[in-house]
C-alpha cells in the first residue's frame, strides 16, 4: 500500500497536494487491493499499469482521479 501512496503522490502534481493526495487514495485504495493486490510490490508502474489494465471495473472515482491526472 505504500507504493500506491507514492504513486498517488506522483500523480498529484499541483503544489500543497495534501488534500488531493488524501482524495486520490480514498478513490483508488479499494480498487488497488481488489484488481492489483498481486503486483503492489512489484513498483509504482505495476501498480499504475494495473489499474489501467483494469480501467473498465475501476469505480467512477478512481477512474475519474486517474483521467484528472493524465493516466
Amino acid at each position: 500500500m505504500a507504493r500506491f501512496l507514492f504513486i498517488i503522490s506522483l500523480l498529484m502534481c499541483a503544489s500543497g497536494a495534501s488534500a488531493q493526495q488524501q482524495a486520490g487514495h480514498d478513490a483508488c485504495a479499494r480498487d488497488v487491493t481488489r484488481f492489483c493486490r498481486a503486483v503492489m510490490n512489484n513498483g509504482d508502474s505495476a501498480v499504475l499499469a494495473c489499474l489501467k489494465q483494469h480501467r473498465a471495473r475501476l469505480s467512477k472515482a478512481c477512474d475519474k482521479m486517474l483521467t484528472e491526472h493524465g493516466q
